[in-house]
């Protein structure tokens, strides 16, 4: 696993949790149209979405930092960002995450329900209660949500140009390579993951950056506050998707998962193999694999060779001694010697025409 993958898998243990352990409290205290268990549930809640909120985003950056260094700068990468060192950056993020969100449980700052009352978060308004708060008021969005933003940003945009600029330029000589268009794919991926999460956050951290100015939430309407929160929310919806479009592998797998659970799913799958060492179009195995229950039948061609070419005829000759009724079989002429199978999924090779049994 590379660094990129482990950074993902990261960011989807992040998402799964922040939906799985917090997010449902939120849920049953919006049917209740009040807040559920009071201040220890608030405290709760707070602290849990706060740390898996910094996670979030010190893990997009993270791994908006390490393509970065991984285009631009290669030899950079191979020396300092190993899988020892991405496993540390991972610890780090839940440590200073969790550091840094536990100070309002010793006094500096402070979890509150949120303006509409069904969420709770920091009291950002406690910038006007106190210096503490106020610092920790600034640190959080200075420290914690501008710089991460701009990081992200500003590399996820030179990857963009990097990768870009390096495919025109190769595409001018009338080179195609196929590395590059992968690492296209990929860097597409994550610019579209870590655009999400900012565009997804932007309401809400703007929303909560006018608590500084203001004493209290009088100045905006309830719905000014809870649709931006959903809306951030729903950022923990957005990734599976992504990286479900972009990754053919994923796709693949998941495929394969989803096909062994339900093999109904599938369809009918024609599997073809050579089954001479030399070099002739005849004889051949085919292979049906049927919804549910999978039918193997070998089939061969003979040839009587002792009779002229115009009277030669090929006969198909069951080896198990069962009939197919009405089931498409194809019978394929191998070009090569070679024994490796070929699978045919869903299509038919050109040299592949049906019979009838």
């Amino acid at each position: 696993m590379v660094g990129s993958e482990l950074l993902c898998v990261n960011l989807a243990v992040v998402d799964f949790f922040g939906c799985i352990c917090f997010y449902p409290l939120s849920i049953v205290s919006s049917f209740h149209h009040v807040w559920l268990g009071g201040n220890a549930t608030c405290i709760y809640y707070g602290f849990g979405c706060y740390i898996f909120g910094l996670c979030g985003m010190f893990t997009i950056m993270a791994i908006s930092i390490t393509r970065y260094l991984k285009t631009c700068y290669s030899l950079l990468y191979t020396v300092w960002l190993e899988g020892t060192s991405i496993r540390i950056a991972c610890c780090a993020i839940w440590v200073v995450a969790t550091v840094w969100s536990s100070f309002p449980l010793f006094g500096w700052g402070e979890y509150v329900p949120e303006p509409y009352g069904l969420s709770c978060t920091i009291a950002w308004r406690g910038y006007h209660t106190s210096a503490k708060d106020a610092f920790y008021v600034i640190c959080s969005f200075a420290c914690f949500t501008l710089v991460p933003v701009v990081l992200i940003v500003v590399s996820q945009c030179q990857i963009l140009y990097k990768v870009s600029s390096f495919a025109y330029s190769l595409s001018a000589r009338g080179i195609r390579n196929n590395l590059r268009q992968t690492e296209k794919r990929l860097s597409m991926m994550f610019f579209c993951i870590s655009l999400g999460f900012v565009i997804a956050w932007a309401p809400y951290a703007i929303v909560s950056f006018l608590f500084i100015f203001h004493k209290d939430h009088r100045y905006m309407a309830p719905e000014g506050f809870v649709f931006p929160a959903l809306f951030a929310k729903s950022s923990h919806i957005y990734n599976p998707f992504i990286y479900f479009y972009f990754n053919k592998t994923f796709q693949r797998e998941l495929r394969c998962l989803l096909l062994s659970l339900c093999p109904k799913l599938g369809g009918n799958r024609v599997g073809v193999h050579n089954s001479a060492g030399h070099q002739a179009p005849i004889p051949i195995h085919i292979q049906l694999q049927e919804r549910g229950r999978i039918q193997k039948r070998n089939f061969g061609l003979s040839q009587d060779r002792t009779h002229s070419k115009t009277k030669s005829k090929d006969k198909l000759t069951y080896a198990s001694g069962n009939h197919f009724h009405h089931q498409p079989v194809y019978v394929c002429w191998a070009s090569t010697s070679k024994t490796t199978p070929i699978h045919l999924d869903n299509k038919l090779d050109k040299d592949c025409l049906p019979v009838s049994i």
